[in-house]
């Protein structure tokens, strides 16, 4: 059932309270943000409150892990800077997210946005207190989550304030949920790629998209423990000892299932991490070496399977895509998947939406979600707290 959204809601004249997600990176020496992409997806649903005739529009967010108590290189000052340049209109930065002078100040500022201080300043956000959300809620008329980034966290302005108030989802929010839905209700055939460092992370993905993935083409470290559990040899790879079993039954399930498991079947192996110079192409990994990438023969295996595709889940990088010398696999894959003209290509979160910024293409796909861990737990087929809470459009 499709939740509730902002063009189901009156905002004309309310005063309305958005959790976004501006869980930003700061610049260490200066404290400025030095990624703005979490600050500007934000911006269509801000635009639309202002021009639906909010009469305030109360943004609130977290920033790193003060873990409940007030540092001030965690503060909000930087972030509002960078949404009032975005927004080209002021942005009224208050000192704490509760009390009677954040209601006051809220009430007397010419701003039409306000931004409050750290949520995580307070240790009854990550507790889900019910009174901290009682508080935070009376600051509004209505509620708007837009923070997918957070939806799986039961916390105080994520899932509690949406007892007390009008609640709806947020643009980015409802069209994380549609992409991601369709990830979970694809056009066939669907090719889902996994990368990334361990079998362990992504176990309840792997297990809920066997039951509806045509092919799964596994890459990164997490490849090495499937080849190990095979008996390839690994030489000193990343390989998870205590899950050889599991990648076993997994491999198992797929041929049950009839579902396509593509390994790689050359590799980009290193000596050392640090030692690029002693880069090499190698089919079987000797002994002393490890893998960081894969090699071309998978690039053009997984290309082979990707150009039949109608629909693409990417989650999790095919190398050390981090480091140049180990970048070209995960790459040539990205940059494939922007040639994919009649499939629908998403990308969840984390470390595969990092590359897909590094190599400019975020613009190019179908959807690249905003939520690491979040989109995970959607693709694991979990209730998401600060989906859930959200009332159900009426038939």
């Amino acid at each position: 059932m499709a939740k509730l959204s902002l063009k189901d809601l009156d905002f004309k004249g309310k005063k309305v309270i958005v959790r976004v997600d501006f869980n930003v990176p700061l610049d260490k020496k200066t404290g400025a943000v030095t990624d703005d992409v979490r600050i500007r997806a934000a911006v269509p649903t801000i635009k639309y409150l202002l021009d639906a005739g909010a009469k305030k529009l109360i943004l609130m967010s977290h920033l790193g892990r003060p873990d409940g108590k007030i540092v001030d290189n965690l503060r909000m000052n930087a972030v509002a800077k960078m949404l009032a340049d975005i927004l080209a209109e002021p942005v009224e930065k208050l000192d704490d997210c509760v009390g009677d002078e954040v209601k006051k100040k809220i009430d007397s500022t010419v701003c039409r946005v306000v931004l409050l201080e750290n949520l995580r300043f307070h240790a009854e956000e990550e507790d889900g207190d019910e009174n901290f959300a009682k508080q935070l809620a009376s600051l509004a008329d209505v509620y708007v989550n837009d923070a997918f980034g957070t939806a799986h966290r039961a916390h105080a302005s994520t899932a509690i304030i949406a007892k007390f108030l009008p609640s709806c989802l947020g643009f980015l929010m409802e069209k994380e949920v549609n992409y991601l839905t369709t990830a979970l209700n694809p056009r066939k055939p669907y090719v889902v790629i996994l990368g990334g460092a361990k079998v362990s992370d992504k176990i309840d993905v792997i297990t809920n998209l066997l039951k509806k993935a045509d092919a799964i083409l596994i890459g990164g470290a997490m490849a090495y423990t499937f080849l190990r559990a095979l008996r390839f040899k690994t030489g000193k790879s990343l390989v998870e000892e205590d899950k050889l079993d599991l990648a076993k039954s997994i491999l198992a399930d797929a041929k049950k299932r009839k579902v396509k498991i593509v390994l790689p079947v050359d590799h980009v192996v290193v000596d050392n991490f640090d030692n690029a110079a002693s880069k090499q192409i190698v089919e079987d990994i000797p002994e002393g070496f490890m893998g960081v990438d894969i090699g071309p023969k998978s690039v053009n295996l997984f290309k082979k399977e990707l150009e039949k595709a109608k629909t693409v889940l990417w989650n999790g990088p095919l190398g050390v895509f981090e480091n140049p010398h180990y970048a070209d696999g995960t790459k040539e894959i990205a940059m494939f998947l922007v040639e994919l003209q009649d499939a629908t290509v998403i990308v969840g979160g984390g470390d595969s939406a990092k590359a897909a910024k590094d190599f400019c293409i975020v613009n190019k796909l179908s959807h690249v979600s905003t939520g690491g861990g979040a989109s995970l737990e959607f693709l694991e087929g979990k209730e998401l707290p600060g989906i859930a809470v959200i009332p159900d459009k009426k038939k």
